[in-house]
């Protein structure tokens, strides 16, 4: 896993922004590959073949740096260590480790240190968000049925 850093200057931002315009205009919408030519410093034209699923994960991670984030990519198959899982999360360690005792996320044990799964915490993320939105939903329902009360 990439370690974070600093937020970007304000040219890298630019930089950033339009490169995701230009790219967002000619992503294939068949998804095919897309050959790009693309030169050197020594003036050297070089075609590079690009997958389009690669060239729209690329066009995302200009937008979010565009936006001045800083951007972390982690393999799915990565195993995250407690601290990793938290901050994914947006939670407390000991709140995530409470998920993992009580089983909500699976998890595995190597000697004293638990590991979770990328695709764990992520399905585990997913489900509190659909959760969220049907809660979100049920209560606009009943705003609405109780006559618009403001809120």
């Amino acid at each position: 896993m990439d370690t974070l850093r600093s937020l970007s200057s304000a040219e890298e931002i630019a930089l950033a922004k339009a490169s995701s315009q230009e790219l967002s205009a000619i992503l294939p919408m068949d998804g095919q590959a897309s050959t790009f030519n693309i030169t050197s410093d020594d003036g050297v034209a070089h075609a590079v073949t690009i997958p389009s699923g690669a060239l729209k994960l690329m066009v995302e991670i200009l937008t979010q740096l565009g936006q001045g984030n800083v951007v972390n990519i982690t393999p799915i198959h990565a195993e995250m260590t407690t601290q990793e899982g938290a901050d994914i999360l947006n939670i407390s360690r000991s709140t995530f480790i409470k998920l993992l005792n009580t089983g909500e996320i699976p998890h595995s044990r190597t000697g004293n240190r638990r590991k979770v799964a990328f695709t764990d915490i992520m399905k585990y993320k997913d489900a509190l968000e659909t959760k969220r939105l049907k809660s979100l939903n049920d209560l606009s329902s009943l705003d609405q049925e109780l006559g618009n009360m403001g809120y």
